[in-house]
């Protein structure tokens, strides 16, 4: 008997593009906020379908996306039911604490060369009506479909094989996909032996720090605005981390201080400006790593998404030293919680990075991998790119006209011609963050530039807001710009 099932959901009309990211957004919402309760049981799909009046495969597709999240499990011959390992703050419920007191590291616990060692994992804000978070793609479109079939191939694959652990290295089919990929798309020169399948470009970032850093020697250069994560996993290495600052050519090599071993850069789309390095000063800092005998990480994150002009070469493609690490995501093509990227190594390093990944997981998940290489092999990746392309172009031209029809004078878009957001100056006097924390109240979610760094109260601290336009539908954009610039 199916259970009952009660919770009000409100979807856009049927067709809606929208559809598939309201019925997953409600019903992670449901879950988040306590509606649906740990255990409880959901209808099944073909059951909730015919009640909402969608298709099964929408319904098929946004359980399979709350399943790889971690909200819902699957129970065979049972159903399907709300995961009970959530943290109580994710289920919003705050911790209980004694009134008054401030938390305490517990003694058994040796001190951490780790920033804010003692707080909650660093996560978006969460999403409001207008949502312009920075560096998430829109998962309506993605094809689950197919996504299904090929990981039902891959468990059918691994069912018949002998148990057994696997290559730290990643899957020999998923190396040699993506050795193809970005040599036909970035020109990256490697083979399927250059690289090492990663848990995401954070825990590439993680692995690459301590077969690079030496604890408190080794100085890192960071661009004057970054990922956050980045320096973070720089600094739990040991490193001594400093900014270098950019412009509208990009980092200004002449500025990277003469004892720096390791410079971590994104020349393709820099985060979060935008901006692409200029040919010369990709020439100058390859110049500069070869001289200083210093490394490169080459964070190419979301170049897949070029919209104008023409492709730059990778700093990988130009280095003729050994000199760079070029680091890929699949989070931004295709859905965050995929959890797979990959580096490009220098052969002199390969076995260094094999072995810190052997160290910290051993490998990743078999049947992800799989599943990655048959779809980029079928060719559904470049497929699934080029679709998305043009739907983010789109959203991103409606974000150019709203900034120029109603931002004039108050808010200044940065050059960009890639990637999955922009960025804008912000003029007037209004302080960026004040000007998110009243966006938030209005229902415009939003980071300032001054997140990004090093002292994000400083004074000096650059001053503008990023506009991500993975999430917010093409009919919003001009709406919420005009919203918000009446609070600046």
């Amino acid at each position: 008997m199916e259970p009952l099932f009660e919770l009000a959901l409100r979807l856009p009309a049927a067709g809606s593009r929208d559809l598939l990211r309201a019925l997953h957004r409600q019903l992670r919402d449901a879950i988040l906020d306590g509606r649906l309760q740990p255990g409880a049981r959901l209808p099944a799909t073909r059951a909730l379908a015919q009640r909402l009046g969608v298709s099964r495969n929408t319904m098929l597709a946004a359980y399979d996306l709350l399943l790889s999240e971690g909200y819902l499990l699957a129970r065979p011959g049972s159903g399907t039911y709300v995961a009970d390992t959530l943290p109580a703050l994710r289920r919003g419920r705050a911790a209980p604490k004694e009134a008054g007191t401030a938390p305490r590291r517990d003694p058994r616990l040796v001190p951490l060369n780790v920033p804010g060692a003692d707080l909650a994992p660093t996560l978006q804000p969460r999403a409001a009506r207008d949502d312009f978070r920075v560096g998430l793609p829109d998962v309506g479109a993605f094809p689950f479909d197919i996504w299904r079939r090929l990981s039902d191939r891959a468990l059918r694959r691994v069912a018949r094989q002998t148990a057994d652990y696997a290559d730290p290295q990643g899957q020999g089919a998923l190396r040699e996909a993506i050795a193809a990929h970005v040599s036909f798309t970035r020109a990256v020169g490697c083979t399927a032996d250059d690289i090492v399948v990663t848990a995401g470009a954070q825990q590439a970032f993680g692995l690459l720090a301590p077969i690079l850093v030496v604890p408190g020697r080794t100085v890192v250069a960071v661009e004057q605005l970054f990922y956050p994560s980045l320096r973070e996993a720089m600094l739990a290495a040991g490193a001594k981390v400093v900014t270098v600052p950019t412009d509208d050519e990009g980092l200004c090599v002449d500025r990277i201080p003469p004892e720096a071993r390791v410079v971590c850069v994104t020349p393709s789309h820099q985060f979060p400006t935008g901006v692409a390095m200029s040919p010369p000063r990709r020439a100058a800092l390859l110049a500069f790593a070869r001289a200083r005998n210093a490394v490169l990480i080459e964070d190419d994150y979301d170049s897949e998404f070029r919209f104008a002009g023409r492709p730059l070469d990778a700093l990988q493609t130009l280095d003729r030293a050994g000199s760079v690490f070029y680091v890929g995501t699949f989070s931004k093509s295709l859905f965050p919680a995929l959890r797979l990227g990959f580096v490009v190594a220098p052969p002199w390093a390969r076995a260094a990075l094999v072995r810190a990944r052997e160290l910290a997981d051993w490998h990743g998940p078999v049947l992800g991998q799989e599943a990655l290489a048959a779809f980029i092999a079928e060719g559904h990746l470049a497929r699934h790119i080029r679709r998305m392309r043009k739907l983010y172009g789109a959203r991103r031209s409606a974000l150019l006209d709203a900034l120029a029809r109603h931002g004039a004078g108050r808010l200044e878009a940065i050059p960009s011609d890639a990637g999955l957001h922009l960025s804008a100056w912000l003029h007037g006097g209004a302080r960026d963050h004040v000007v998110v924390e009243r966006a938030a109240a209005a229902g415009i979610t939003l980071p300032p530039l001054s997140r990004f760094a090093l002292d994000p109260q400083a004074p000096d601290a650059p001053n503008g807001l990023a506009f991500g336009f993975g999430l917010i539908a093409e009919s919003q954009i001009d709406g919420a710009i005009r919203r918000l610039v009446r609070l600046l």
